[in-house]
């Protein structure tokens, strides 16, 4: 088991936790530790008890915050994937249609032009 020191409002702590975990345990404490230098900051002297339990309440309000961001959205998600699949069908044009278009184009431009003879 690995013992660790950590600072959290100023206050220097020593942590037990299990080999290959200390990276954990040293975030964690850094996230308390960002909650109670504001507290100690305006707070001056508190004693260690108050400024862990204020800092803990910090950090359990947020994650509530969170926790209730993740329910909402979770919702949604749950709500967009029962949504009917929408198909949209895009026709696909055979390739004679543009030959024959095409045909008919020069037929009609062959037309127009023997109209245009017979008149001049």
């Amino acid at each position: 088991m690995a013992e660790l020191n950590v600072q959290i409002g100023g206050r220097s702590f020593t942590v037990a936790c299990q080999d290959g975990e200390e990276h954990f345990l040293q975030t964690a404490a850094a996230m308390l530790d960002r909650e109670a230098q504001p507290l100690v900051a305006q707070m001056g002297r508190i004693t260690e008890a108050k400024m862990l339990l204020m800092a803990g309440l910090l950090l359990a309000d947020r994650t509530a915050s969170v926790e209730d961001q993740c329910r909402q959205l979770q919702a949604r998600v749950a709500e967009l994937e029962a949504r009917p699949e929408v198909r949209v069908e895009v026709p696909v044009i055979p390739p004679q249609v543009h030959e024959t278009l095409a045909d008919i184009a020069a037929r009609a431009e062959a037309l127009a032009a023997a109209m245009d003879e017979k008149r001049g």
